[in-house]
């Protein structure tokens, strides 16, 4: 391709997104094909030869957007919101046509300078003192497989990686049942063990891990002979958004000498409203802490900000420096490689720069409140209404409900979920709270309006009415 059909191809490119985003409210949320229905309108064997841009742009028209479940609709209400905010967008246009490999700062030092500034802006916007140091991940899923690692290497003395795990005690990491799953992939990845995941009792109305459970628990696992590694706490679980204690979760990870990581993916960016930080109140005590700004502050996936109070422990497990990507003549230099799993590292500082810049802390704050006065206005008009209930009360943005009716209540809100999404002007999700079905809300999308909630309540309602 030559540079003008380049220049010609990414202003198209650039138009239809642009047209696209402007139309999202005409289309159904979710995809309403079938299994396989997009892959037949591919053929099953690669072309011998060259496609002209025309017919690729066009069989892209053609195909592919009926076959996207659109996350940027502004009446996704389904599990939580993966934003990219337009500023976002136009970052990632850049990001794509540099198209670096940031790997180390020699390789791009804007892209590792840029990092550590904003990972510090954003430290600073949800109220985390100095003490920790960021890094930007794929993923939380990544950040929390990082931190286990770190669980594993510390309590082994550093000598998993370089002897192995065949011979080493058992380890233990502490979590209650409202975590992520990616928790679980974390502990089998590190080689802990799906069994040495130990699942402490929540309790109160935020179904948050029992304090005493996890210091019985931890006690009584040395008692038989495991070696207790860390303790995984939530600020707000994906399921209703259960939060732990942090405060008194690390008090007794302390008395183990344990660390201690916080999965905040989601909630975390609500941080930088002071009036929720209650929700973590003592997550400054914690050894790391992760969350999503590619979830509700608008940053373009992938984007996961990771915090870390003792950078060197995460270097020493994971850092290998072999000659090639040795830096010489340059002191003092960040190689953020060394701080995640991947070698191989996007610029991904660069749309939070243009983000934070572009609607300030002040416009990001007053979407987060909307999003959640919204989502609790939605939640005070279902409980008022005779034929449903309240599961979960709103936590920030996110709550449950059932409709009530005859038959089993686990097939008629399954069937109301499915009426939902096969309606198409709104999306939901649902979830198992208590060992029976529930159904989600949860209010995120970026350009989400206060209208779109009232949708969501009509929508709802008038479907539970239906026969389903």
């Amino acid at each position: 391709m030559d540079e003008e059909t380049f220049r010609i191809w990414s202003q198209r490119a650039a138009e239809w997104g642009a047209d696209y985003r402007a139309s999202l409210r005409d289309r159904p949320v979710r995809a309403q094909t079938v299994p396989g229905e997009i892959g037949a309108l591919v053929p099953s064997a690669p072309p011998e030869e060259g496609t002209s841009m025309e017919r690729i742009f066009a069989d892209f028209e053609a195909i592919v957007p009926s076959g996207m479940t659109h996350w940027q609709h502004p009446r996704f209400f389904a599990y939580f919101p993966a934003n990219a905010a337009p500023v976002s967008v136009v970052a990632e246009y850049l990001v794509t046509a540099m198209a670096a490999q940031c790997m180390l700062w020699q390789t791009s030092p804007a892209a590792t300078e840029l990092e550590t500034k904003m990972l510090d802006w954003l430290r600073q916007a949800v109220g985390l003192p100095a003490a920790f140091a960021g890094v930007i991940q794929d993923s939380a899923s990544s950040a929390t497989l990082a931190a286990v690692l770190v669980m594993r290497e510390r309590t082994l003395q550093w000598g998993g990686n370089r002897t192995g795990l065949t011979d080493a005690p058992r380890l233990r990491i502490y979590a209650s049942g409202q975590v992520h799953t990616s928790i679980d992939r974390a502990i089998w990845i590190a080689g802990i063990g799906e069994e040495n995941l130990v699942r402490v009792p929540v309790t109160g109305p935020l179904r948050g891990m029992d304090p005493q459970a996890l210091d019985a628990a931890i006690r009584a696992d040395v008692e038989s002979g495991y070696r207790p590694a860390g303790v995984i706490a939530c600020t707000g679980g994906t399921s209703t958004g259960a939060c732990d204690d942090i405060a008194a979760v690390v008090a007794v990870a302390k008395r183990h000498d344990l660390y201690v990581h916080v999965d905040a993916a989601w909630a975390g960016a609500a941080m930088i409203c002071e009036e929720f930080r209650s929700l973590w109140q003592g997550v400054e005590e914690a050894d790391s802490v992760v969350f999503n700004p590619h979830k509700w502050l608008g940053a373009q996936f992938d984007c996961s900000a990771h915090f870390i109070r003792n950078p060197g422990e995460l270097v020493r497990t994971l850092a290998i420096q072999p000659e090639f990507l040795k830096t010489y003549g340059k002191d003092g230099v960040i190689n953020y490689s060394e701080w995640s799993v991947p070698l191989g590292r996007r610029f991904r500082a660069l749309k939070l720069w243009f983000l934070l810049r572009y609607h300030g802390l002040s416009g990001l704050k007053a979407m987060i409140r909307n999003h959640v006065d919204w989502s609790r206005g939605v939640a005070v008009r279902l409980a008022a209404e005779p034929d449903f209930e309240i599961v979960t009360a709103p936590v920030l943005s996110l709550f449950t409900f059932r409709h009530r009716g005859d038959g089993d209540p686990d097939a008629r809100n399954l069937a109301l979920v499915s009426a939902i999404n096969d309606d198409g002007r709104i999306y939901l999700t649902q979830t198992r709270v208590d060992g029976h079905i529930a159904i989600r809300f949860q209010a995120g999308q970026f350009e989400m309006t206060e209208a779109d909630a009232d949708m969501a309540f009509k929508v709802v309602v008038e479907l539970a009415r239906k026969a389903i």
